[in-house]
């Protein structure tokens, strides 16, 4: 059985809505606007929305291990206190690159948070993947640097890690040795360039992966092997990235993004920038928190 159509269940009209995530303690899905610095909350059995300013361009936000929040904003990873609504500075991975601001990050299996970054005008190669360990931020030397990096995600036993070179169209897998690092590579997917610009990618229960396309109005469902299985159409153009909640993980959150429509693209898409939802058949599986000082 395929999945349901999208709908929209947050009117919030995010320029660049960015970096869901469902977190069962909260029974909630929290969720960033990139370019209006935000980051927000929302609780889908009141149909409440909760929103806190960022002091820069949030990317995203996830669960640490004691309780806590981080969020990636452009100048390095900050906890965040929802009940201040203050952001303390944790790490800056690239302090020489100031045109850069982190983009996208996941927790693999065994609490270690990859991270990535890019270059904010979206044109030099300087978008790399990070790894927290010890305490420090590793780049991943078998990752080669690109414009806009998006992911990474794990396989559901940590073996794979993809990466997503979204102006490149390509979605790289990366075997993953006994030290957690990523080694031998191959071409996973490409996406061409009329379908849309591979955005986030998270990997459900089956070890299948989800891509938004930005610009293709979709997100798409491929097979461990690469294979497409499936393409949910969007009622807008860009779609960043689902994270799978509710209670048994099947319901699919989707961020979208007003960012690149002009007038009369966002007068025939009144919708574009909100959350959205559908149901699944596969749940999806249940985000780590982020353990600060993993061994790595």
């Amino acid at each position: 059985m395929a999945a349901t159509a999208p709908r929209s269940v947050c009117p919030v009209g995010a320029t660049l809505g960015e970096g869901p995530l469902w977190l069962a303690r909260d029974a909630a899905l929290w969720f960033v606007d990139i370019k209006g610095k935000r980051v927000h909350r929302f609780d889908p059995d009141q149909g409440m929305l909760k929103s806190w300013p960022a002091p820069s361009q949030p990317g995203w936000i996830l669960p640490i291990a004691d309780g806590g929040l981080m969020v990636g904003l452009q100048s390095g990873l900050h906890r965040f206190d929802p009940a201040t609504g203050t952001f303390d500075p944790h790490l800056a991975p690239e302090p020489h690159l100031p045109g850069n601001r982190l983009n996208d990050a996941t927790v693999a299996p065994d609490g270690q948070l990859w991270f990535g970054s890019m270059d904010d005008a979206e044109n030099a190669a300087t978008g790399r993947i990070y790894r927290l360990a010890r305490g420090q931020a590793q780049a991943a030397a078998a990752i080669d640097p690109v414009v806009i990096t998006n992911g990474p995600a794990f396989a559901p036993d940590g073996r794979t890690l993809y990466h997503v070179d979204t102006l490149g169209g390509r979605i790289h897998a990366f075997a993953v040795d006994d030290d957690g690092a990523p080694g031998a590579s191959r071409l996973f997917a490409t996406i061409d360039p009329a379908d849309g610009h591979p955005d986030g990618p998270t990997v459900d229960s089956e070890g299948c992966l989800w891509i938004g396309l930005f610009g293709g109005g979709a997100v798409r469902r491929y097979s461990p092997a690469g294979e497409l299985m499936e393409t949910v159409r969007f009622p807008v153009a860009n779609v960043t990235k689902i994270a799978f909640g509710g209670d048994d993980l099947r319901t699919a959150y989707a961020t979208t993004a007003r960012k690149g429509l002009d007038e009369c693209q966002l007068a025939a898409q009144p919708l574009a920038g909100d959350l959205f939802a559908f149901r699944v058949d596969t749940p999806g599986l249940p985000v780590q928190p982020i353990r600060i000082n993993h061994p790595g």
